[in-house]
């Protein structure tokens, strides 16, 4: 009987250092577990902030495209019209070339012919406008191609 006695004794002693080991893991677990909470939020908050500056640049880069493309076709319709008034500059001038060929030919037959010689002025008059209008049309390009590049440049400094 004193052996049941000895082994309920230490029975009783081992089930108390197991509740006892038990409440000190459920203690330390319990701190553990408190503080891998905290990480988690701390991650999960940077992970949001994170998420939150992807957000903006994405914005940002899409706001910045548009203006981009926006820019792009301004160009192209710009250089549309250019090419256009280059086209009306090659037209003109191929029509002087050919009035004025026709005033020489005319002058060394030592035929005056007024009318050929209102046309040649009346053709080189075109020309000139058409000159001009290549030359405005030029520079209105270069100007709205640096404007934004000065606003810039002005916001920067």
């Amino acid at each position: 009987m004193s052996d049941i006695d000895e082994l309920q004794r230490r029975i009783m002693a081992a089930m108390d250092r197991v509740a006892g080991g038990l409440d000190q893991l459920g203690a330390n677990s319990g701190g553990d577990s408190a503080a891998l909470e905290q990480a988690l939020e701390e991650e999960k908050l940077a992970n949001a902030q994170l998420a939150e500056r992807v957000r903006v640049l994405n914005q940002r880069q899409e706001g910045e495209l548009a203006a981009a493309t926006q820019m792009a076709e301004g160009a192209k319709g710009r250089m549309a019209e250019l090419d256009a008034e280059i086209q009306r500059v090659r037209k003109v001038n191929d029509g002087l070339r050919e009035l004025n060929d026709a005033l020489r030919i005319a002058n060394e037959a030592g035929v005056g012919e007024p009318h050929l010689i209102n046309k040649s002025m009346m053709a080189e008059l075109e020309a000139l406008r058409a000159a001009r209008s290549v030359d405005v049309s030029e520079t209105t390009a270069i100007i709205e191609a640096l404007t934004p590049l000065i606003n810039e440049a002005e916001g920067v400094a």
